[in-house]
């Protein structure tokens, strides 16, 4: 029995708008704030708690324990919402904010209330700019209305926020290298520990979670940690967004309780392959997951079952390969984006992925070698382990996939001389 879509984030595709300040309170906006703040900060951690609810990012941390790493004390201290959405094939974050950015307010004054935090930033990839500008006036609304600032709703919490912009650094996604940039220095990766929660940014305690996770909890707050928690399933709790783009016939973003199976939402909810060609491939999250078989779709998308398949749930937005794609061309351009957004900090991550990248021109060429094939993978095992960020990770697991799973068509490139699929000429 498949899943019935629900519409707890992604509330406006029934034709409402949640722009203006006064049209969010009229839907029931800032009433989880004021249940929060009727309460004490411990109690709303352990709400979030169990909601059982892991960052959506892509890291599945379980954001009500992250909350309880901030230790107890004075002083500045901070969240921080990374809104830097650069993995390719996603794109759940930016409607959020640019269809409902006060869920997003709420939910980081609640973040804010249950961890001692003084202020919040929206770390927004700088490519979003139109989005970053409605969001600011959704603070500055937000502010007028006793929402933000000193003395929320006359509770004696103070919180402010403020949006920064990236400069289009793939990098900054990683939450250190995301602190660099905020703080002024070129976003590259710090080494742990210490970690964000004791020493962040500005040398202060710091929660980072991402946009689709700080939206969920005005919605924890509304129905309570266990019944958010029963959405999902077991170790998952809730609901979740979901892309679907590429090869598929209803592209677009989904809304579905966590658990949600892969081959029905491409089948089903996406409308089969496009032009109702054979399925080749997915890509289940965003390109740092390797890439599955249509012999491996039907299984829940959730953190533990992603894992298992040998991939990861990442964040959710699949990206779908039709029968005629050329998988060496594919592979190509994601080692491209690793050399390209590589900062150079780690030797393994700056040489490996550039070489991969020429390893993979030179082979769709059609001037590449049957070693080139086992070379590739001997570079992405070098990678795996040897770096201060997961980014040289995320090249060392997707190009072997790609490798693995597609081997006889790398072996066609360089035993015919050229792409089978009608790519680069030799």
């Amino acid at each position: 029995m498949s899943m019935a879509q629900t519409s707890y984030l992604l509330r406006w595709k029934d034709g409402k708008a949640f722009k203006k300040l006064d049209a969010y309170r009229a839907a029931g906006g800032f009433r989880a704030l004021r249940r929060a703040l009727a309460m004490k900060p411990a109690e709303v951690v352990d709400e979030v708690k169990k909601a059982s609810i892991k960052g959506r990012g892509g890291a599945g941390f379980p954001a009500g324990m992250k909350w309880s790493f901030v230790p107890k004390g004075d002083g500045p201290r901070y969240l921080v919402i990374n809104a830097d959405e650069g993995e390719p094939g996603t794109f759940k974050d930016r409607y959020i904010l640019s269809e409902d950015p006060f869920r997003v307010i709420e939910g980081a004054v609640v973040a804010g209330f249950a961890s001692g935090l003084t202020a919040g930033y929206l770390y927004i990839r700088g490519e979003f700019a139109e989005i970053a500008h409605q969001f600011e006036e959704a603070i500055l609304q937000a502010r007028k209305g006793g929402y933000l600032g000193n003395n929320i709703l006359g509770t004696g919490y103070s919180f402010e926020m403020y949006v920064h912009a990236g400069a289009g650094a793939y990098i900054c996604g990683e939450e250190t290298a995301l602190l660099e940039s905020l703080e002024g220095r070129p976003g590259r990766p710090r080494l742990k520990p210490p970690f964000p929660a004791v020493k962040g940014a500005f040398a202060k305690p710091t929660v980072i979670n991402n946009v689709e996770t700080i939206a969920s909890v005005p919605v924890i707050m509304e129905m309570g940690g266990e019944a958010f928690c029963k959405l999902g399933v077991e170790g998952d709790g809730g609901v979740k967004l979901y892309g679907l783009s590429g090869h598929v016939k209803r592209p677009g973003l989904y809304e579905f309780p966590m658990g949600k199976n892969l081959k029905e939402l491409i089948f089903e909810d996406g409308g089969g392959v496009l032009d109702d060609k054979p399925l080749k491939a997915v890509i289940p999250g965003g390109c740092s997951t390797p890439v599955l078989l249509p012999d491996e779709i039907d299984i829940p998308m959730t953190f533990d079952s992603l894992k298992k398949a040998g991939s990861m749930l990442g964040t959710a937005c699949a990206t779908v390969i039709a029968e005629g794609t050329c998988m060496v061309e594919v592979c190509r351009r994601i080692a491209h984006f690793y050399a390209h957004e590589s900062c150079g900090q780690c030797t393994p991550c700056r040489e490996g992925c550039d070489w991969m990248s020429q390893i993979l021109s030179r082979m769709e060429r059609g001037a590449g070698t049957l070693d080139d094939v086992d070379l590739l993978l001997s570079i992405s095992a070098n990678i795996m382990g040897r770096t201060i960020c997961p980014l040289g990770d995320a090249a060392g697991m997707a190009i072997p996939a790609f490798v693995r799973k597609f081997r006889a068509e790398f072996e066609e490139h360089v035993k015919s001389g050229r792409c089978p699929f009608g790519g680069a000429a030799a």
